[in-house]
C-alpha cells in the first residue's frame, strides 16, 4: 500500500468524490465511498452500522461491484470524518494491486491516495 500526497483527480474521479460525498450526506454515515469498475460503471455506499453488522463503506462497494458481475476495479473513493486510514484489502483481493484509492474528508477535499 502506498500513499501518495496531494492527489490531481481525473474528471471521473471527482464524480466519484461527488457520488461518495452525496451518498454519506444522505445517510449521515461515518464514511461514504464509490468505485468505478473496469466497465465504467460507478457504485457508491455509506458505512453500515448495525448491531449485527458492520461494513467499511469501501466494503461495501467492492460487495456491490461482484455482486453486479463485475471484473476488477479502476479506482475507489472514500470520504470519512475519522483520521484513521481506511482499510484496502477487500479492494485488493477482489482487483488486484495498484488500483488507486482517494482518501478525503466529509466535505470532499482528497488528502491522499492509497494504492490497493
Amino acid at each position: 500500500m502506498t500513499d501518495q500526497s496531494e492527489p490531481t483527480l481525473s474528471s471521473e474521479d471527482q464524480k466519484l468524490v461527488t457520488l461518495a460525498r452525496a451518498t454519506r450526506a444522505r445517510t449521515a454515515a461515518a464514511e461514504g465511498a464509490a468505485v468505478r469498475d473496469l466497465d465504467g460503471r460507478t457504485y457508491a455506499a455509506a458505512t453500515v452500522a448495525l448491531p449485527s453488522l458492520a461494513l467499511a463503506a469501501l466494503d461495501v462497494c467492492v460487495a456491490m461491484a461482484i455482486a453486479s458481475g463485475s471484473r476488477g476495479l479502476e479506482a475507489g473513493v472514500v470520504l470519512t470524518s475519522s483520521t484513521d486510514t481506511p482499510s484496502v484489502v477487500a479492494a485488493r483481493e477482489f482487483a488486484g494491486t495498484g488500483v488507486p484509492v482517494h482518501v478525503g474528508d466529509v466535505r470532499g477535499a482528497i488528502g491522499s491516495t492509497l494504492l490497493t
